[in-house]
């Protein structure tokens, strides 16, 4: 099977296996229990500090018992500001790390010290997965195959599920002549052929959350947010524009917002009545998300 070659793969091989074991301590102060009832690590946990001194935490008590992964890991693009600091034990990684730790799009190591990062977490991540467990990993273009190429040779070839196409945006990317779309989820289960999908039928308080106030001839819907946190305000800045209300208010997205769409494309789904400006039309903008259109997925083990 081919593998992935990258600078410290040597160093980090079996790295999961010095980091220290560290005691998950619960904090009173923050646990969200009824009056009189201590904390403890048997029911739902957030944990603070380097998730993979928390893997490894974790590791004693849920090793082979997780069956479902869902991580978000840096997508590397360079303007995310993550450093990989982890501290390896050969003097050569650890001089490498300190002169090249901060990582910027213009590094030409950045994607040896991504994949750096990732190896030791894959390899707790795998140890936790029961064996019917599944993992899913969300990325994008910048690192996508090379952590295919990694999650083959840590979980092996065979464990692979698929790969999901995540649609992130629909309006057009007015900087670029073909911009990104989508996003990518690679899946991977433990072991080949233990897991089947299934859709997830919708829960009655959850259906009861759509209506038709309106009488829209596409059925019942429920309202979402048409806003999106403003990380980039320069490169955002053709979704700061204007929207007219009902009765000429105009309005902007709140402070450190921006809208969640192009303008062209809030104009077409304005047009097609799917912009909700509340019952007297003087509401702030809403985007309609219609009962007949939504398509939960889920895992069934």
């Amino acid at each position: 099977m081919p593998s992935l070659d990258f600078k410290g793969k040597a160093f980090v091989y079996a790295h999961h296996l010095t980091v220290p074991f560290r005691e998950l301590v619960p904090d009173a102060k923050k646990s969200c229990l009824p009056k009189s009832t201590a904390p403890a690590l048997d029911g739902n946990l957030i944990i603070h500090g380097d998730n993979l001194h928390a893997l490894k935490a974790l590791l004693p008590l849920y090793a082979g018992k997780v069956d479902c992964v869902f991580i978000d890991p840096p997508y590397n693009t360079g303007n995310e500001g993550w450093c990989y600091n982890d501290n390896v034990r050969s003097p050569v990684a650890k001089e490498w790390l300190k002169k090249a730790s901060p990582v910027d799009k213009e590094d030409l190591e950045r994607h040896d010290k991504w994949a750096c990062m990732m190896w030791p977490r894959l390899k707790l991540l795998h140890e936790l997965l029961a064996e019917d467990g599944v993992i899913f990993i969300t990325i994008d273009d910048n690192e996508v195959h090379r952590l295919r190429m990694l999650m083959d040779e840590v979980f092996g070839e065979d464990a692979f599920v698929a790969s999901i196409a995540w649609q992130k945006r629909t309006s057009p990317e007015s900087r670029k002549k073909l911009g990104p779309a989508h996003d990518t989820i690679h899946v991977f289960s433990k072991r080949q052929g233990q897991v089947r999908f299934a859709k997830l039928k919708m829960t009655e308080e959850q259906i009861a959350e759509f209506s038709n106030s309106d009488n829209d001839p596409k059925g019942d819907w429920t309202s979402t947010d048409l806003t999106a946190q403003n990380i980039d305000p320069e490169k955002r800045k053709d979704q700061q524009y204007k929207i007219t209300l009902h009765n000429g208010e105009i309005v902007s997205p709140p402070p450190g917002r921006c809208w969640s769409m192009l303008e062209p494309e809030f104009l077409r789904l304005k047009k097609e009545k799917r912009i909700w400006f509340g019952v007297n039309g003087n509401a702030r903008p809403r985007v309609k998300t219609y009962l007949s259109r939504i398509h939960a997925i889920g895992v069934r083990i």
